[in-house]
């Protein structure tokens, strides 16, 4: 039988690829019982295929036949067998032709057809190959004699073979299918989103369906395992026109306890009385601070012991090892000058906010934002102690900007020592005094007397600490004449070389003003000599010429009747009678600065713009303010003026004010400066304390000077038992410019003062 071509496809169809799962023997049933399966499902069918030939237990198998994996030694064994190709027996003799055994079953037997005819079953056809050959009959008669034979024997099986009718044709197996990349992808999506539609669903529910009891549950949570700490911002510095310091803040500590501590709570009062003489306090007060204390049902943990600490102070605590007291950083204010300009400046409190002062005015720029350090903390004896990798935030402090001022610190100690020296001697209860640039308006110097420790400034009393020259509101006094004079002078009523005829008094409704310097009935009187024996009588006289409604305009231009705004918190506005409320008596009392209050800064304004040339510039403290970040410099901005004179009123004025000082018997003479023309008016009137005078005098001196070219206006006051400006202010005005004219290197007068004429 010639083997059938390789390239022909198989009869049961395109075989599989080797090492499929088909190949596996005894997976498939072949369409034919004769034919074998791929493999080999037994040893016995392995032998099947070798030289040896069959065995006894291998009868009734039919070889392959056929095709590709035809068994090679067929043609051989058919040689052997007398051209056989059915199965020999264990005699290889002829088989014995035996009928059909009756115990078949009706599966052996052919079916028939609808035409009654038998059929074959698909095992007894003859395959293609076998057709040629002309012993097929035989052969099946031998085979079937074979099964009969070995039915009855019990050799061959376990019984008769049958025949499953239309068997199915079996279907190939699918070789495994590799996993998909992309049904990998899909599954581990929509296990993300649900993943995420769960936790969103959650935060809903936290948010909207979460009880306040269980919302209130959750923040007290938070709030026991989260802690805050502040990070105090750096306060600016207040420096002097050139950058000198003035107040500034310094590296310091605080101390504070921990009242829940253990360790703490088992010896309160020794450690106590430990730190009582390290920081200064009083042990009972200590120990009050110390002892446990609930706020809101919650037990405290942070309670201040001390703030301002010196490093070296708080390096000696923490050597103590004190249980439940800690220190952490902090800040304490520092005045270099201790009293040096302390009443403008001001101090701060504990907490690093202004009380007083600059330091109270300006706080907001001064001290800046604090930041924050919030952290998680654990259940330890210490307090704020973080959990390493736990949750921590910090915010940073942003420091607060410098303040650079208008003032000169080596001419602010000059009129400091002055105004004390001065008001020692005068036995003065109050006193203050201002040093003004005329050109700028720039507060140069500005002091109170009695002066007080900033560093200290709890030891002293409030009434100590104000600024007087910003804060007291007094009589001006004849200081007042000046404007009076120069509203006259401005509106045309008055010529500058005019006699006025005088007498030793006038009644101004039913108040009798008398002067100081009385002159005969008749006497006619100049300008210079009515300024430097300060009449009452001319200046009353003068004012009926204007009208009270000139003279409270004038007043106004002048600057008084409303705070100048320099830049001190408090500072008073002092008063004007309106017109309409002036009684008899008030055409009297007010032309000479009675009926009038204001501060000692307001008029010191008010004679800067008659040394101005009649220009007024709004007085200020504030030069510049310096960025506590970048170091940059503002400048301040540029204050308020107007024009209340003519220039050639301002100087006739200032000419006619000169006689003040340099004439004989003039109120003013204790206020001459050496090689400089001055020009000024004394003042003496009453310190109004809530709305009441008192039995005091206000003495007070405010001249510019040089007269003739004018740089710097001085204004000092004094509340005395008795004195007038002239004897109590004048000399100290005298030293203050004096120092003030060298110190700023101001070159003398080139022309000494004229010889005014006094009277008639």
């Amino acid at each position: 039988m010639t083997p059938r071509n390789e390239d022909e496809e198989p009869r049961r169809g395109k075989q599989p690829r080797r090492g499929s799962s088909r190949d596996l023997p005894g997976d498939e049933q072949p369409d034919d019982p004769r034919e074998g399966r791929r493999g080999f499902s037994s040893i016995g069918e392995a032998r099947a295929y070798t030289p040896r030939g069959r065995t006894v237990a291998e009868r009734g198998r039919l070889p392959r036949t056929g095709g590709r994996n035809a068994d090679p030694f067929r043609p051989a064994l058919q040689v052997l067998d007398g051209g056989e190709s059915g199965q020999r027996t264990r005699g290889r003799g002829r088989p014995a032709e035996q009928p059909p055994s009756p115990r078949e079953s009706k599966a052996d037997k052919p079916r028939e057809s609808k035409a009654g005819k038998p059929r074959e079953s698909k095992a007894d056809k003859p395959r293609a190959a076998d057709k040629p050959r002309e012993r097929q009959p035989e052969r099946r008669e031998r085979e079937s004699s074979t099964r009969t034979r070995n039915a009855r024997t019990g050799k061959g099986g376990a019984g008769p073979r049958r025949t499953v009718p239309n068997r199915p044709k079996p279907v190939p197996a699918e070789p495994p299918k590799l996993a998909s990349s992309t049904r990998r992808l899909r599954l581990g999506t929509v296990l993300a989103l649900s993943l995420f539609v769960t936790i969103g669903v959650r935060l809903v529910v936290l948010q909207v369906a979460t009880s306040p009891e269980e919302a209130e549950s959750l923040l007290k949570l938070r709030e026991n395992r989260l802690s805050t700490v502040a990070l105090p911002a750096p306060r600016g510095s207040i420096l002097d026109r050139d950058r000198h310091v003035l107040a500034h803040s310094v590296e310091a500590r605080y101390v504070y306890v921990d009242p829940e501590n253990e360790d703490l709570r088992k010896d309160v009062a020794g450690t106590a009385a430990k730190l009582a003489p390290l920081l200064g306090i009083r042990q009972s007060e200590l120990l009050e601070d110390m002892r446990r204390k609930q706020v809101l049902g919650k037990w405290l943990k942070f309670r201040y012991l001390a703030r301002g600490v010196p490093v070296a102070v708080a390096d000696e605590i923490e050597e103590l090892g004190l249980p439940g007291i800690y220190t952490h950083s902090d800040e304490r204010r520092d005045v270099p000058g201790r009293d040096l300009a302390a009443n403008l400046i001001g101090f701060t409190g504990d907490d690093h906010h202004g009380l007083e002062g600059m330091e109270a005015r300006y706080d907001d720029l001064l001290h800046g934002t604090d930041g924050k350090r919030v952290f998680e903390v654990g259940t330890g004896k210490k307090l704020n102690l973080p959990i390493p990798s736990g949750f921590q935030q910090e915010t940073p402090a942003q420091p607060g900007s410098s303040l650079q001022l208008t003032i000169d610190q080596d001419l602010q100690y000059q009129v400091q020592r002055v105004l004390n020296t001065a008001g020692r001697k005068q036995n003065a209860t109050v006193g203050s005094a201002v040093v003004l640039d005329i050109k700028t308006g720039e507060v140069l110097a500005q002091a109170s007397y009695p002066p007080y420790n900033a560093a200290d400034a709890e030891k002293y009393d409030a009434d100590e600490r104000i600024d007087a020259a910003s804060s007291i509101v007094t009589d001006p006094g004849s200081s007042h004449k000046a404007f009076i004079f120069g509203a006259a002078l401005q509106e045309g009523l008055i010529k500058p070389d005019e006699l006025i005829e005088i007498g030793p008094a006038i009644k101004k409704g039913d108040t009798k003003f008398e002067d100081t310097h009385p002159q005969d009935t008749g006497t006619r009187m100049t300008l210079p000599g009515l300024m430097a024996y300060s009449s009452n009588v001319g200046t009353i006289l003068i004012a009926d010429r204007l009208g009270k409604e000139k003279v409270y305009e004038y007043q106004q231009k002048f600057g008084l009747g409303k705070a100048t705004g320099e830049g001190m918190p408090g500072e008073a506005e002092g008063e004007l009678l309106k017109p309409e409320d002036w009684s008899g008596s008030s055409y009297g009392s007010v032309p000479i600065g009675h009926s009038v209050s204001a501060t000692l800064i307001q008029m010191a304004a008010g004679f800067a713009a008659i040394a101005n040339d009649g220009v007024y510039i709004q007085p200020h403290l504030i030069k510049a303010t310096i960025s506590g970040e970048d170091g940059e410099v503002t400048p301040a901005a540029a204050p308020e003026t107007h024009r209340v004179l003519d220039t050639d009123v301002a100087r006739q004025l200032r000419l006619i004010m000169e006689a003040v000082v340099d004439v004989d018997g003039g109120t003013g003479g204790a206020a001459a400066v050496q090689g400089y023309r001055v020009a000024g008016k004394t003042g003496t009137g009453k310190m109004l304390i809530d709305g009441q005078y008192t039995s005091h005098n206000a003495s007070s001196f405010i001249g510019m000077a040089p007269a003739d070219n004018p740089r710097y206006v001085i204004g000092v006051s004094m509340d005395v038992r008795e004195g007038s400006g002239g004897d109590v202010a004048a000399p100290a005005f005298s030293e203050m410019m004096n120092y003030t004219l060298l110190h700023n290197h101001v070159p003398p007068s080139g022309s000494k003062a004229p010889k005014f004429k006094i009277k008639e």
